[in-house]
This record gives C-alpha cells, structure tokens and sequence, in this order.
C-alpha cells in the first residue's frame, strides 16, 4: 500500500510540475501522433489534433441504468487503462469511457493511463506486466486483484460492461 502510495503521489507530483510522462512521435503509417507511457485524459483532451477525442467525449450518452450502478460502485476500484492514439478502437471507446468517468466523478488518482506504440509497447515493462494484447484494454482491480477487463471492443456500452464486471466481482465476494 505504501508502493502504491509513493508511486501515486510521484505521478501527480511530476503532473504537477507540468513534466509529461509520455514521449511524443510520429506515426510512420499516417503521420498521427503517438503517445506512449503514462497519459492522462487532459492529456488526451488538450491535444488539439485529437478531434476524436473531443468529439466523442462531447456526442456520448452513458446509459442511465448502468451510470446508476458505477455512480456507487466503480470508487471502490482502481483502472489501468491501455490505448493507442493511433488505433480505431481506441478512437472509439476512450472517448466514451471518458465521459462515463466524469459522469460518474471517478477519481484521477485511481485511473492510470497508459499510451503504446504500434507494437502495443508502452515506454516502460507495463505492457508486459498486464499482458496486453490488444487496445483498448481497460482493467478494474478491487484491492490487488483484477476484477476483469474490457479488451479492444465492447459487445454493449463500456459502461454496461464496467457495471457487470462490478455485478460479477461482487457476486464472487459474497461467495466466499
């Protein structure tokens, strides 16, 4: 706990003194900027040639009956969070689990972002260490273990596949 104290008061303080946490490149498939390592959503949003994410923060509707269950429910987990700036599915899901965090006032300092390169490598051992295959890759942890994850797409809402992974952690916990 106090690892995970240190490392959280490290990267707000660095986010603090205006340091990025990612490095910057050019995509040699379309010439799109890349971010790889430790991002932010503000990153995200003060990128002016991200149009897809604003646009899909701005034109996204949460659904209300899951938004009902993750509004009590989701402060109770931590999310690591994988994508590329480069890749559709990103473009498509960030954006919408974006907003389904704000609505839901989830707090920063329990989201950790992480930008990959083509090769779905992030600047440091992360990718690795949560094996990712594919982005987007959202994962939930309840204390130190994995709830569940949202791997490239979802099947219904990203907020309705957030609120079942809590629904089934939460039926497994009453379990034991």
């Amino acid at each position: 706990m106090k690892t995970i104290f240190f490392t959280l008061t490290m990267i707000m303080s660095m986010t603090a003194m205006g340091q990025k946490l990612y490095r910057e490149t050019r995509d040699t498939v379309d010439g799109g900027l890349i971010f790889n390592g430790i991002v932010s959503l503000d990153n995200l949003s003060r990128e002016p040639s991200f149009t897809w994410y604003k646009k899909g923060v701005e034109e996204y509707i949460p659904e209300e009956k899951a938004m009902n269950l993750l509004n009590f429910y989701l402060r109770q987990y931590r999310m690591i969070v994988f994508l590329g700036t480069w890749c559709d599915d990103s473009h498509n899901l960030i954006p919408k689990l974006a907003k389904v965090l704000k609505t839901s006032h989830f707090p920063d300092a329990l989201l950790t972002m992480y930008g990959v390169d083509r090769n779905k490598a992030t600047t440091g051992y992360e990718h690795r260490r949560y094996e990712i295959t594919n982005v987007p890759t959202i994962i939930l942890y309840k204390g130190d273990l994995e709830a569940g994850r949202i791997t490239e797409s979802v099947k219904t809402t990203v907020e309705g596949e957030l609120a079942a992974i809590i629904e089934k952690d939460m039926a497994g916990q009453e379990m034991h």
